[in-house]
């Protein structure tokens, strides 16, 4: 507004001086500025009367490359705008403002990486058309949390999934005669039998011994996002984590252990507790470490998904499962993957036979 004050002023100055000195022809362009500065002002303003842009974001979280829908709305004022523009940044540019612009817009955005995405504010600006006089209206900011995209497994994959069925029904029958060399705390109820009286009377502590027919059967994905080669290189293995917890916890539950957790969070065929699993993976970064694992006692298959490993960690060297399998989107000399999910091969390791499980 300033400007179209200005333009006034300068032109009530050019007419007093016409006046002052008898000067007509300083009264054109004086009566000009001073009509244009005035008739800018009164126009832009009450345009702007009742004017605004409100954004309707989407859903709080969205997976990469799905639509998030993003709703705006143009207020109307008193007048038509003379002129301006309507600045997303979710459109690819500006959008002008003329009598054929629409008050509602829909705006679908995909988003192609994983990660918070913060969206800064719609700006709406009514100008006139020698931008003597202008209003910027501007809408909240807006932030959507993008989650590593879930990818279907291949028909290679059933093959394998099938037989991690059936050796869990191999283990289950065999764990009832095996016992683990681990202890845990007493829960109310158990038999004495396995109490481990010489830790009690060592410690106090009551302390049961751990069968391993307590020993969750059900498959174990493992994360460990240190040293990958490339972003895109972490990106696949987080894909290829939720693609495969999805997968497996279909059929009859898993387990998902992510950086930082001591123990794995399990996932029931309902998917009740996937949502704040699949939101801590759209977070994990390479810094966040690998995950804390001493000696996974799991009966289930174990998939270890590392992002920079192109050889089979230690974590997994030493998990007491039968089925072990190491994901990485690296290439693993000497071996072909048995399937890929996300752009990670599936790499079978060498099978740990009963005695390795109860060891």
């Amino acid at each position: 507004m300033i400007r179209a004050l200005g333009a006034a002023l300068l032109g009530g100055l050019l007419s007093v001086a016409a006046s002052g000195f008898d000067e007509p022809s300083l009264y054109v362009p004086g009566l000009a500025l001073l009509l244009l500065g005035v008739g800018s002002w009164l126009w832009v303003g009450m345009a702007s009367q009742g004017a605004g842009i409100t954004r309707v974001p989407g859903p709080p979280t969205v997976e990469e490359e799905e639509p998030y829908p993003v709703r705006l709305t143009i207020g109307s004022g008193l007048l038509h705008p003379p002129g301006g523009e309507l600045d997303e940044p979710l459109l690819e540019r500006p959008l002008r403002l003329t009598r054929s612009t629409p008050r509602r817009i829909r705006i679908d955005v995909r988003f192609t990486r994983r990660g918070r995405k913060g969206v800064e504010p719609a700006r709406l600006t009514i100008r006139d058309p020698l931008n003597l006089a202008q209003r910027e209206f501007r809408s909240q900011p807006a932030e959507v949390l993008v989650l590593p995209r879930v990818e279907p497994l291949g028909i290679d994959a059933q093959g394998v999934t099938t037989g991690l069925g059936r050796e869990a029904s191999r283990l289950s029958a065999h764990a009832a005669e095996l016992e683990l060399d681990s202890l845990r705390p007493y829960r109310e109820g158990a038999p004495a039998s396995r109490i481990h009286w010489p830790t009690v009377a060592r410690r106090g502590e009551m302390v049961e011994r751990r069968l391993i027919a307590d020993v969750d059967l059900r498959p174990l994905v493992v994360l460990d996002p240190r040293r990958p080669p490339s972003e895109e290189a972490l990106d696949m293995a987080l894909r290829a984590a939720a693609s495969l917890t999805v997968h497996l916890a279909a059929t009859a539950g898993c387990s998902l252990l992510l950086p930082g957790d001591r123990r794995a969070s399990d996932v029931e065929p309902d998917l009740r507790s996937w949502a704040p699993l699949h939101a801590r993976l759209a977070l994990i970064e390479p810094e966040d470490g690998g995950p804390i694992t001493g000696r996974i006692e799991r009966a289930g298959a174990v998939f270890w998904v590392a992002a920079g490993a192109a050889a089979p960690p230690q974590g997994i060297a030493r998990a007491a499962a039968a089925l072990r399998f190491l994901v990485t989107p690296a290439e693993v000399p000497g071996q072909r993957p048995e399937f890929v999910v996300a752009g990670c091969g599936v790499h079978r390791l060498g099978r740990r036979g009963a005695g390795s499980v109860a060891a």
